[in-house]
Formats: structure tokens, sequence, C-alpha cells
């Protein structure tokens, strides 16, 4: 009978990271100590006794382990040679993987998703980079999107990871546009294994801790076998005050037309909210000191009298990484019936603890009293003005009645330093079982299935204000003995206490009490899987017989994120996120036929034409067709090449089609009209003047727009869904070449691989950037895109006349999106010395990365650039593995290369500065780890990552691609420094 197996070599003491070429037999995907043994110089005959393999990018088992499309393994020596506590750490050394949306550490400024770990092959996005566990798909971490946690799966469970690029919707389903993750879990394991490990920085933090049991029994006839794993992990938090580069608020000091001044610091670049808080009168403003005595406003410390600064330093609070703590179990086992037919089941729980962190709330007076932000500085009792006690003589005497009710208003900004720091607690938990039969009849195998999983997110949060309860707080009037209490006497029967914003630590503790507002939100991801297939042979062709697959597939999501009342209306002063609900439906069914075309011809060994049809239903966006076509030709036993077309789809998710309008607070962007003169008569100029507010802006301030750091620091946005979306479709092209000299005894254990790879979504589904909706809606008159942005049409406060106020964001397929490229890969694996090397160089040569916002709109190129939108897409990334073994030593050495990459071409031309003119140079990291062996069953490991402590380049604060609180990509370059580790393993 043939056998269909997934490989399961034990991994543990044989590093080696290795490229499936679908050439070399079941061994060349079965990596690791096989690999290194294997003599390919007399290969195993092709027969029905032979061993058939089922490979990511096929459901079809198949002798020579083939695949048209280029499949990369990384193996469990790889992922334990790395050290590496979350599975992302690893992935993204791989040349082939863009900017993460999510991590450590560029999660801790977001409402929802705070230490998700998610991928993102090709930065096409992590939505249309598809995880699979064992071959069939894993419950979302993130609300209404389909990206994977993979903080939800155990490194030490992992048999294998295999990395397919290209369009896979046709095997797999929805998006799988940029490419697979396959994630294979350990089976047939036998004994125990223990790992544990602790490390931490060069700066004394970023402490880790690791502690991982793996266990496993299999029957006396290998049929039936039960595995189970415990972990515990936890990573600690870095916060920015404790490393140099980002210890101080700065900003780049970058203006029109100067491009040499990127890099260069405004340091401090302190912010307005300052917790003494900053006060406006009529024509004058304010502070106080240390002693709360009056003082002028001094922001950032350098005015002419060398006054101290009045602002304040958030990066005294933020983080550079968030801290994470998990605990995981996962188990999975197979019941074997008789010969032909089994049960299986596959179960995971994961359960994180995370906590963010940011500088406590920047409140102003527009928050409280919308939109003009008035303050009354008294009330009207009995048609009687009557003072607030708790307003300062200084300030009473400065303001007048602005609005026409009859008292005398003023402005105010303020940090709530009382309310402690913005700290947010998210316990989430991911629980997934999936079950069923397999087995055959004769020459037809078959499989179904049925799989729950279940995300659930309760997140608990601090430092925020009920703004209806401030709001009575702040209207004062003299009491009994002229005691301060609230005006509004139902608020008192409540248990309003008045509140005083002026000065350092002026607000009781009895008034903070009553306008605390605490924060939650709680998610809920739920995925229900079902599924049939099977697979055989048709004989009859004379080259082989027909490979065969097919089957029927059901899914269902839902997902839901309700954040407490007062978010939802924006009645705590911060971001307005109305609940977000959705769910949908798919039935499926596929068919896959692999076709022996020629076989031994001269130099057509063998040719072979994979086919693949999936047609699904969807419950929001109808009908989606996708296919997978790909060719196979073996010139020789040393040459093959391989070539796939192919259409995938992706069904908008739910977040795409449903997300209500949520407040953000974009950083960074750069307003066309700053600078603009009052005569001028250019397109922007005509454009600029005719916007709310620009004109008054202009006369204020001698003919020229201008803006404070407050307008720069002060815009705010709504992000929403669109249910009117369509299903994108992706159309993927791959080229490649793979050599095997096991005809030359130097290179027998040789391998090199070249592939070409072209993706294009004509229809894709983006949201459009906000830089180039302000760059199309004042330098190109572009209405639509002017929609999408509101300017202040008078002055607010210290927020000048015409200053941006929101700048909104939505979704479509109005745009598009592609990348073309080459992959090379070079592998070797033998004896040298006393002892056995393994090498494998991995290169990634980007030729094109582009978008469009819409489909007149030109490609908006990204190569080689850092951009605003999360994109890190240097021209060459490459990836170098050395690993060497003697008798009980062995090192693992991990070099990675990000080529240097330019800003923003957009950003660059909105400030008039040539595009590719200024950017940042390449880094370099270099990990090892060292092992010995002290008996058989115990090893100690030892382990340093960023050698060489290289700095992450300056992309500071005003800069696209800044991470906030990092002043650098952190999702690409590495923000902390060089770290320790070490660890002990024992086998049982």
């Amino acid at each position: 009978m043939n056998q269909t197996v997934l490989c399961t070599h034990d991994l543990r003491h044989r590093p080696l990271y290795l490229l499936c070429l679908g050439s070399l037999g079941a061994a060349s995907v079965c990596a690791g100590s096989a690999a290194l043994a294997q003599t390919p110089d007399s290969p195993a005959p092709a027969s029905d006794s032979m061993q058939k393999v089922v490979i990511t990018g096929s459901r079809i088992a198949s002798p020579a382990a083939a695949s048209p499309s280029p499949l990369q393994i990384l193996s469990s020596a790889d992922i334990a040679a790395s050290g590496a506590t979350n599975l992302q750490d690893l992935l993204q050394k791989n040349p082939t993987m863009g900017t993460p949306t999510l991590s450590r550490g560029n999660s801790n400024f977001l409402t929802s998703g705070g230490g998700v770990t998610t991928v993102n092959l090709r930065n096409m996005g992590d939505s249309r980079t598809l995880v699979l566990v064992n071959g069939r798909r894993f419950v979302s971490g993130v609300p209404g999107d389909s990206a994977v946690d993979l903080n939800t799966i155990p490194t030490d469970f992992i048999e294998r990871v295999e990395l397919l690029t290209g369009g896979a919707s046709a095997t797999y389903g929805s998006d799988a546009v940029a490419g697979v993750i396959n994630i294979i879990l350990k089976k047939n394991f036998n004994g125990v294994l223990l790992d544990a490990q602790t490390g931490r920085s060069d700066q004394h933090d970023d402490f880790k801790k690791k502690l991982a049991l793996t266990f496993g029994i299999t029957s006396s006839d290998s049929a039936s076998n039960l595995m189970g794993h415990f972990g515990y992990s936890k990573q600690g938090a870095v916060y920015s005050r404790d490393r140099a580069a980002t210890a101080v608020d700065q900003t780049s000091a970058i203006t029109q037309g100067h491009p040499e001044l990127a890099f260069v610091a405004r340091r401090p670049n302190y912010s307005g909210y300052a917790p003494q808080g900053h006060f406006f009168g009529d024509t004058e403003d304010f502070t106080f000191d240390a002693n709360n005595q009056i003082i002028p406003w001094n922001q950032n410390g350098n005015d002419a009298a060398g006054n101290g600064a009045t602002g304040f330093n958030r990066s005294a609070f933020r983080l550079i990484a968030v801290p994470v703590e998990r605990y995981l179990f996962a188990t999975n086992g197979n019941w074997a019936f008789n010969d032909q037919h089994s049960a299986f089941f596959e179960g995971t729980y994961a359960s994180s603890r995370v906590a963010t962190n940011i500088e406590p709330f920047p409140l102003g007076s527009d928050q409280v009293y919308k939109p003009s932000g008035q303050v009354p500085a008294g009330a009207m009792v009995n048609g009687v003005l009557v003072r607030n006690p708790l307003i300062p003589q200084y300030l009473y005497e400065r303001i007048s009645d602005t609005d026409g009710d009859g008292i005398p208003d003023y402005f105010f900004t303020r940090r709530l330093s009382e309310f402690g720091p913005r700290h947010s607690v998210v316990e989430r938990d991911t629980f997934r079982l999936a079950t069923g039969m397999k087995g055959s009849f004769g020459q037809w195998n078959y499989e179904a299935f049925v799989a729950y999983g279940k995300t659930k997110e309760a997140q608990n949060s601090t430092g925020q204000v009920n703004v209806a309860s401030l709001r009575n707080a702040l209207e004062a009037i003299p009491g009994p003995g002229g005691t301060p209490v609230c005006a509004n006497s139902s608020a008192v029967a409540e248990g309003c206490v008045p509140i005083s914003l002026f000065g350092f630590n002026s607000i009781s503790p009895a008034a903070l009490k009553y306008v605390t507002a605490p924060g939650s939100l709680e998610t809920a991801i739920t995925q229900k899987l079902a599924g049939a297939s099977v697979t055989g042979e048709v004989p009859g062709l004379p080259a082989g017989a027909i490979g065969i697959a097919a089957g029927l597939e059901w899914r269902d999501e839902d997902s839901s994120a309700v954040p407490d009342p007062l978010t939802q209306t924006g009645q705590n002063a911060g971001n307005a996120l109305p609940p977000t609900y959705g769910n949908f439906t798919v039935r499926e069914a596929f068919v896959e036929a692999r076709v022996p075309l020629l076989k031994d011809r001269p130099w057509l060994r063998e040719l072979s034409f994979l086919g693949t049809f999936r047609h699904g239903d969807y419950s929001t966006v109808g009908s989606a067709n996708s296919w997978n076509a790909g060719l196979e030709w073996q010139l020789t036993q040393d040459i093959k090449l391989r070539g796939t077309r192919a259409q995938s789809t992706r069904a908008p998710n739910i977040n795409e089609l449903y997300t209500a309008p949520s407040q953000d607070f974009p950083n960074g962007l750069v307003d066309p009209c700053e600078g603009v003169g009052i005569n001028d008569n250019s397109a922007l100029g005509l454009n600029c003047r005719n916007a709310p507010g620009v004109a008054a802006n202009m006369a204020a301030h001698g003919g020229v727009f201008t803006l404070n750091q407050a307008d720069q620091q002060g815009i705010s946005g709504y992000n929403s869904g669109n249910p009117s979306l369509k299903a994108e479709k992706g159309r993927s092209t791959t080229v490649g070449l793979v050599v095997t000299p096991r005809g030359i005894p130097m290179l027998r254990k040789f391998t090199f691989t070249a592939d070409y790879f072209l993706i294009r979504i004509a229809d894709a589904i983006v949201a459009t950037d906000r830089q180039y909706a302000l760059d199309q809606c004042y330098n190109h008159n572009n209405p639509t895109f002017c929609s999408f942005i509101v300017r202040r049409p008078a002055p607010v406060g210290n927020l000048s006349a015409g200053s941006i106020q929101y700048s909104n964001l939505s979704v479509t397929n109005s745009g598009g999106l592609g990348t073309e490229g080459v992959d090379v890969s070079a592998s070797w694996a033998d004896k040298l010395g006393p002892g056995d090397l393994s090498a494998r160089l991995s290169w990634t040569w980007l030729r094109q990365l582009w978008q469009k916002a819409t489909p007149e709109a030109p490609e908006n190129s990204d190569v080689g650039e850092v951009t605003a939108n999360n994109t890190n897409a240097p021209r060459n990334r490459a990836g170098l593995n050395l690993a060497y073994k003697w008798k009980q030593l062995g090192i693992n050495w991990v070099t990675t290369y990000n080529g240097p990459v330019s800003l923003d071409d957009q950003f660059l031309k909105s400030l008039n500065i040539a595009p590719g003119t200024v950017g940042v140079g390449s880094r370099t990291y270099h990990d090892v780890q060292l092992t010995y062996d002290l008996r058989k069953a115990v090893q100690l490991y030892l382990g340093m990552d960023n050698i060489f402590n290289a700095k992450a380049p300056p992309i500071i604060t005003g800069l696209p691609g800044n991470q906030p609180g990092t002043e650098t990509d952190s999702s690409t370059y590495d923000a902390i420094g060089r770290r320790y580790y070490l660890g002990l393993r024992v086998t049982l």
C-alpha cells in the first residue's frame, strides 16, 4: 500500500536552513540530520512502495515531493538554533518577508492588538499572507482580520515551517495572494523534551524567560500516538527612556527644500500638553513653574532669556517593546482503527498577557467643550454672573465673553498627570480544536475534518477622563462658606467635585475619582471549519498516472470588538471607537490534478503539469474563482525548470467591510499649504486659500500660511470600512531554475535555485494614504480626496485657523498593488574537517513594489523606500546561515542584511525634495548560538543576538516609517540592541 507521510525526523541536533527543491525526493523535504547524511548520488527509485509526500502548495501526495512554486523549509533545528520564543523573530530574518503590521515593537500605541505578532510576505499585507497549521486554517488573533497571532503557536512544538511564495488561493482559499506559511506541528514523538532558557539585553532590560515541556507516546505498532506540550514564556518591557536615542522627545528638522536637515533632530521637542497646564486668555497665554507660580510659556526651553522648558517629555513613559507573557498548551494524536482508517485530533490553547504604556492623557478644552473649546470662567445664577473661585485672578483679568453667553471664557491644554500613564492590560485567549477521520480505500485516500477556533480579548485601560463629568467639575461656583461647589445641582447630587487644572498636582483625589473614566475593550473572533477531500491516481498515460485531489470546504467567520460606552462615543476625550460586528460564510469546492506529460526523453527526464481550480461562494461578495497552472521540467538529473501562473482571490475581511468610523491620531503628515503666500496664484495657492480658515491664517501671519507645533501634533482622523467592497483578484507568475549538481563530487550536496516572481492585483482593497490624499487635493485639485480632509475654520486655543482637524481614511477597490523581483538561494551541507558544516545563502532582489490609490493614478513605487504606511522595502535583502557541529560542540551563525532605503517619495515631494535623495544606509545583524552536549541527552546552549550591537537608523519622529517611542522603524530594525540568552535542553 502507498504511504502518504509528513516528514518527522528529529531535527534538534542538526541546525540547517533548507530550500525545498522539489527534485530530491522525500529527503529534500525532510531536512535536518537526514539531509546531512543522505547520499543523493544513488536516489531511491520511484516505485509503488516508495513513501509519498504531501508538501505545501499541493494536496496530491507525490514520490517526487515536487513543487512548481518556490517553497522554503524552516526546520525545528533552525528554530532551536535561533533561541526565539516567538516564531516571528525567526521568520523576519527571511528575505521574502516584509514589514509586519503587528509586533512587540510597533503595537504599544494601538487600541487593539498590543503584543500581537503577525507576518507579511512580500510586503503585500498581513491579510494577503495565509497562515496554516498542519495545512488547515487557524483562527485569527486580530479582530475583524485574518492575520494569525504567532504568539499562539508554541515554537518548541513545531516540526517545520513551509513558506510558499506566490498565489495559492486555488489550493487553500482566500487570503493566499502573496503566499502561504504552513506550520507543521510535531507528531510521532516518543519521550520527553525539556527546554529552559533565560536572557536579557545589554542594557539590563528585555528580560526573557522560557520553559517548555514536550512529551509523546507511540503504540508498539507505531499506528497510534499521543503528544502534548506545555510552555511558558515571558519577554520584559523596554522603555524609551532607557536608550539615549529615544529618551527625549524630538522631531526631524526637515523643512521645505532642505534634505540635509532630515536626520537633524530638534531636541527637545516637548509636547505642548504639560502637567501644569497651558492657559489662554484673550491675547495672552501662560503656565506655572514648579512652585505653581505664573510664568510665560516656553515649550522647549530655548527662548532668548534662557528660561527652562515648560513642555512635557512624552518619551519618559513610552515603550520600545511591550512586555508579553504567554502560557501555551498543545496536543495532537492519532488513533488507528485498522490499517486503512484512523481518527486524529489537534488542540491548542494559548493565554497571553500584554501591557502597553504611553504618557498621561493630553487634554484640550476643545475636547471638553466641542467644537469651540471655550471654557466658562463662571456661571449665571439667577441671572447674575458668579465667578468660579478656582480661576486664578491673573487669568480672570485677561479674559472676556467671546461666545455671547455673558460669561468670560478661556482655553487650555493640560497633561492629566494625576491620572497616571495610559496603561492597558490585555488578556488574550485562543482556543482551537480540530478533529477528523482519514484513511484509504484501495488506491484512494480520504480525509474529513471539522475545526473550531476562538480568540477572546479583554482589555482594561487607565488614564482617561469622563468628559461629561469633567465639564460639570470645571463649572464651579462658591458654596457655603466660600468652598467651591459644582454649579449643576443634579451633578452635585451625583457626587460632583470641583476640579482645578491650574498648576502641578492641582487635581484633588476626590475630583480625580469623580472624573476618571476606566476604559475597556472586549473582542471575540470565532472560526468554524469543515472539509472533506479525496486524493488518488488515475492510471493510463505513458508518462505515469494522473494524480487527482478534490474536495469541499465550509467556513464561518464571526468577529466583534466592543469598547466601553464612553469610548464608543468619544466621551472619554480619546479616540471615538464604535463597536464593530461582522460575519460571513463561504462554501468552496476545489479540484487539483498532477499530469505527467513526458518522461525519459533527451533533455527531458520528466515533464509534469499541475493544475488547480477552486470556486467559492461568499455571503458577502458572492462568487469568486481561483486557479493555478504550473509546469515542472526536469531537464537532467541535475537541472530542473519550474513555473506557475495563478489567479488568487481575497474576499474583504470584516474590518474592511464593517468598521464604523473610528478615531485615529496620525503623525508625520506634511500640510502642502504650509508656507504658501497670500499672493501665490499657482494651483496650490488657489486651492489652499479656498480651504476653510487658510485665508484667515494668512492674514494673521503676514500673508503666509503658518502652523505651530500644536497644529502638527493635533491632527485627528476617522478610519472606516466600506460594505460595498468586492473581492480582489491577484495574478501571480513564478519562473524558476533548480540546479543540483550530483555528478560533481565536490558539489554533490550543493543546491542552487533562482526564481522570478511577479504579483499584480488590479483591484486591490486599499486604504487611501493620508499624505497622498493631501497631495491629490491641493497639488492636483482632485475633489474626491479633498472630501477626506477637514480644516479648522477658526482658531481654537493654541490651534490655528486653517490647520487640519481631521484627515480621514477609508478603504476601496479603486487601487492596485504589485511586486516583482528575484529570489536566489544556494545551500551546501557535508563533512568539513573533523565535523559537519551546513551553509545556506538566500537573497531577494526587488525590482518593483507599487500601489495605486485609483485606477487613473500613476503607480507609486515603494522600492527602496520606508513609508508611513508600514512598508520598508530595500532593493536587496539577504541572509546567511552557517552551522558547524564537531563532536559535542556546535555553532550556528546567522547574518541578516537589509539594504539601504530612502524616505517615502510622496513625503519628499511634499517638501519639494527630489525622491530618493534622503534615506538611511544598510544594516547588517549577526546572531550566534553555541551548543555543547554535556551528555547524549543534555545540551547546554548560549546565544547572542545582534552581536556587534548595530544601532537602528535614526528614522525619527516626523519622518515616514517612524514608530512612536522607538525613533526608528522598529518593525524592521533592532531598536533594543545586543541581547544574551542561556538555555538547557534535556531529552528523556
